[in-house]
């Protein structure tokens, strides 16, 4: 099995966290910890087949522990933000955390990305796997409902990383999972994501307000800096005069993925021109949000005391639509008991 399992470190109530590598045929890597489901690193190879580590994160466990922006995280019960950390199921208001001004954002306080998971290696025929286990107890962070939760991530023979997620509930409640990986395909060589090239898939994005909250409208990317239909540098339009980035302190937007949402489809592309490196993500879920590392904590240092910049790491986040318990108009994140919630998203990496 080309799996390996060592000690990463102990979280203060004294419970031992282990830490992953997952090798596939071609000598890719990814290491993964049962805390918060992160992803440390992920080598992928260049042009010349030189393996680098295309994700930001951190050397020792304490640092995730202390200080992780959701660096490589999985995130829930709700990935992204909720109006001013409230909603309504069925005529009764649920009450969360407000963790990012009046908003509630990435499950709270305490969320999926600050626990110790179950955890089991696999041996599957598209490679070697891991499957995270954890069961979020009803009116855990204001969340309604026994939430048991399952995510496989799958190393696949042809250079990809698989995350499959399912869930089921024992009574209605609303659920958003996603992963907050931050990428730089230059492996650590340069310090932004700014010359980064990216495609994504969407003729449409959803607007948001001061506090990053959707508007409800859907609005074409047309005439946008959000257009990014074309591959596009990053760094070439982050700046503009535009009410949107000025929201988000440049791009953090959900965009709406072109094509039929529960079928897998691509939904982005990112190129790194120097290095060769190409990322495409697919997934059966409606949307993607795009974050370009507009507010990572200054003089951050991660793997091998590096300081990280800002922008230093791009994040791809399949998702739902944020806000969308408050907003009927946007599909639906309910899950209701007899159902399951089960979801789809792929990291393929190429070189050209």
């Amino acid at each position: 099995m080309k799996i390996k399992k060592d000690v990463f470190g102990i979280l203060a109530d004294g419970a031992d966290v282990a830490l992953y590598t997952l090798v596939n045929d071609r000598g890719m890597k990814a290491r993964i910890t049962p805390y918060g489901g992160i992803i440390v690193s992920l080598t992928a190879p260049d042009r010349d087949g030189t393996m680098g580590d295309v994700v930001l994160g951190f050397d020792a466990l304490q640092e995730y522990v202390e200080h992780n922006p959701f660096f490589g995280c999985l995130v829930g019960r709700f990935g992204n933000r909720i109006a001013n950390g409230k909603f309504t199921l069925d005529g009764i208001e649920y009450v969360l955390a407000q963790n990012d001004g009046q908003n509630h954002l990435h499950g709270g306080l305490k969320g999926f990305d600050k626990k110790l998971w179950g955890s089991q290696a696999l041996e599957t025929p598209e490679g070697p796997a891991l499957e995270l286990t954890y069961t979020s107890p009803d009116g855990e962070e204001g969340y309604p409902g026994t939430l048991s939760v399952k995510v496989v991530y799958t190393l696949t023979h042809d250079n990809a990383l698989k995350i499959e997620y399912t869930a089921t509930t024992d009574k209605p409640t609303v659920v958003n999972l996603t992963n907050h990986s931050y990428f730089n395909l230059s492996a650590g060589v340069s310090d932004t994501i700014l010359e980064h090239e990216m495609m994504i898939n969407a003729d449409r994005f959803t607007p948001v307000d001061g506090t990053l909250i959707p508007t409800g409208e859907l609005r074409p990317v047309d005439h946008t800096p959000l257009d990014f239909r074309t591959s596009t540098p990053i760094g070439a339009r982050i700046e503009a005069d535009d009410a949107q980035l000025k929201f988000g302190g440049g791009y953090d937007h959900n965009w709406i993925v072109n094509g039929e949402a529960g079928q897998l489809r691509l939904a982005a592309r990112v190129t790194e021109p120097v290095s060769g490196r190409v990322m495409e993500v697919y997934t059966t879920e409606p949307a993607i949000q795009f974050y370009a590392g507009n507010m990572m904590p200054p003089s951050m240092k991660g793997k091998g005391g590096r300081v990280l910049k800002r922008r230093g790491g791009l994040c791809l986040e399949t998702q739902h639509y944020p806000d969308s318990p408050n907003q009927p108009d946007f599909p639906s994140t309910r899950l209701e008991p007899g159902q399951v919630y089960q979801t789809t998203t792929i990291y393929k990496f190429l070189a050209q």
